[in-house]
């Protein structure tokens, strides 16, 4: 087995794992990778500059958000055709809920090697610790702000995976774990706030019961759920009810929206037809 200095570094794109919370999880591959980077791309080079001081980097850091990957792009392509160009999120594994999706595939799409440096990440140790299954699981990144359509996105979810996780902010995770319970019948959870950190800890219980006990809370979260238990075929009417009522909060005309009802959730036309609200 190679050591890390001994590896042959190729031009290309790097996505580097990078610790969650504690330093000491960062891999001697990864910091060697990152001393070896001319260039490294992160959504935020305050942190990102933390993070080359800890490994010895004297890579030149670039902002890659959301809003400027495009316009980014195509300077970072040119430069790992060249050399080694490194892609690290906030914290964790790239392109896991965050920009850096897009740079792959322009990456891919200009023919450059893209390689994997593997490390943590959030989702994957929150799966482990929850004790839930995780041969079936399914990540929803960030679920959408509005209420009707997270509980649409979890009962859709769960009609296909013995375990949902995802990622929440402290303030909303009460109001969320609220929406599990209502969406799926109130199933077991996992919360996991400050995976690696001094204050870790992970809570299971009733979804219900722990949007009481986290009511208030501090840290990064990721919540596992526990979905074996929810009855797919009864709860068909009340998330194709969630979704006409989402969809005729939005402006959509009820035709159109019972069709595609009838297509998301597989139910008579009809039915999808009759649960809006006249």
């Amino acid at each position: 087995m190679a050591d890390a200095a001994s590896q042959t570094w190729r031009p290309g794109f790097y996505l580097v794992g990078t610790p969650i919370g504690n330093l000491a999880d960062l891999s001697p591959r990864a910091a060697e990778c990152l001393r070896r980077a001319a260039v490294v791309a992160a959504e935020d080079t305050r942190t990102a500059g933390l993070l080359l001081r800890e490994a010895g980097s004297t890579a030149r850091a670039i902002s890659l958000t959301e809003h400027n990957v495009g316009q980014r792009a195509p300077e970072l392509v040119a430069a790992a055709h060249e050399g080694i160009v490194a892609l690290v999120s906030d914290a964790g594994t790239p392109v896991v809920a965050d920009p850096g999706g897009r740079l792959v595939e322009a990456a891919h799409a200009a023919g450059v090697p893209v390689f994997a440096v593997a490390g943590p990440s959030a989702l994957t140790a929150a799966l482990s610790v929850s004790g839930f299954d995780g041969s079936d699981a399914h990540f929803l990144g960030f679920l959408p702000r509005g209420r009707g359509e997270r509980r649409t996105r979890l009962a859709e979810a769960a009609r296909t995976a013995a375990t949902l996780v995802l990622f929440e902010s402290p303030n909303r995770l009460a109001e969320t774990l609220e929406d599990v319970a209502a969406a799926l019948d109130d199933p077991p959870v996992a919360v996991s706030r400050e995976i690696t950190k001094l204050h870790e800890e992970t809570v299971r219980g009733r979804a219900s019961e722990l949007a009481r006990h986290f009511a208030t809370v501090r840290g990064e979260v990721t919540v596992a759920i526990d979905a074996r238990g929810f009855d797919r075929g009864s709860n068909d009417a009340a998330a194709v009810r969630s979704y006409m009522a989402e969809m005729q909060r939005a402006g959509a005309r009820r035709s159109p929206a019972a069709a595609e009802a009838a297509k998301r959730f597989g139910v008579p036309r009809s039915v999808a037809y009759e649960a809006w609200d006249d």
